[in-house]
């Protein structure tokens, strides 16, 4: 009989448990499974994001997104569009749930044991195939697994005293690292996101231009303030650093552009003497927008046809 025996919600970073559900299956095969699940746990951080794991007669399957993973273990002969889709569900509905500002605070185990009880209800509509068919297009997940398909990994491979450290983009195309790396995928651009990012190279170029300028005013009066010039190319760079967080992701990203946007309103602030009010308020408001389209950017979990 093909069925999900059990799943599990990871954090990716340090493999802490934050939920689980209950086993009843006390079998030595499961038993063996749930080694399985700690070994991999303790490896998230250097896999790609989606992963299949044959050990026999079960098979393990995770995915991973913005530093959590999803792990299932279900019976070999459990459909892995099936087993997809389930984990794709938890994932959407832990999201809901709770913020990533608890996920990366947490430091007990299971902190989130309240969702074993989302994980237990969705394994029950699993486990009776019947009652899905009306309710999932498993031809959208068919698709993404056929273009994108699961690694597979090898129960050797998971005992190899170097990990997966070997695996690269080569190893598996298409497949990102999990951990928050500089060249994670954000979510596809929309229209403010290029206004924004077109208003703010003009502001860096607006306050280039008036620093070369302030730079040649201080060469012929002795008298100008050079401060003046220091505050106008630290605009330049603080735009110029704006366009670089909506196109690359990093780390703290939200926190560098707030900060960046501040770097803009003491530049400006100084500069009131130089700018009339609506110059002032353009460059102000053009660092806000920014910082907005910056902060509604967020990381691609997955690529954007993966639904279900």
């Amino acid at each position: 009989m093909s069925m999900i025996l059990s799943a599990s919600v990871v954090r990716v970073r340090d493999g802490l448990p934050l939920s689980a559900s209950t086993d009843y299956d006390q079998s030595t095969g499961v038993q063996e499974c749930r080694k399985y699940f700690k070994m991999l746990s303790k490896k998230l951080s250097q896999l790609p994001d989606r992963c299949t794991l044959k050990t026999g007669q079960y098979n393990i399957n995770f995915i991973s997104s913005l530093g959590v993973s999803y792990m299932m273990l279900c019976t070999e002969n459990y459909p892995s569009v099936l087993a997809f889709c389930f984990l794709d569900e938890l994932q959407k509905e832990f999201i809901t749930t709770y913020n990533m500002m608890k996920t990366n605070t947490a430091i007990r185990p299971y902190c989130f044991i309240e969702f074993d009880n989302f994980i237990q209800r969705t394994k029950q509509r699993y486990n009776n195939t019947r009652s899905l068919s009306t309710k999932m297009n498993l031809a959208d997940m068919q698709t993404e697994i056929k273009l994108r398909p699961p690694y597979q990994i090898s129960v050797s491979e998971l005992g190899s005293t170097n990990g997966f450290a070997h695996l690269s983009a080569a190893d598996y195309k298409g497949t990102g690292k999990i951990s928050a790396a500089p060249h994670q995928r954000l979510e596809p651009v929309t229209l403010p996101g290029i206004v924004s990012f077109v208003l703010s190279l003009l502001c860096g170029a607006l306050n280039l231009i008036r620093g070369f300028h302030a730079i040649e005013s201080l060469l012929q009066n002795e008298g100008e303030d050079f401060s003046y010039v220091i505050a106008f190319f630290l605009g330049t760079a603080a735009c110029l650093y704006q366009c670089y967080l909506f196109v690359y992701y990093t780390g703290w990203r939200n926190v560098k552009s707030f900060l960046t946007f501040g770097l803009i309103c003491l530049c400006n602030m100084y500069l009131y003497e130089l700018r009339n009010l609506w110059q002032l308020f353009f460059h102000v408001t053009v660092g806000a927008f920014s910082t907005l389209q910056i902060r509604l950017r967020q990381p691609q979990g997955k690529s954007p046809d993966y639904n279900v």
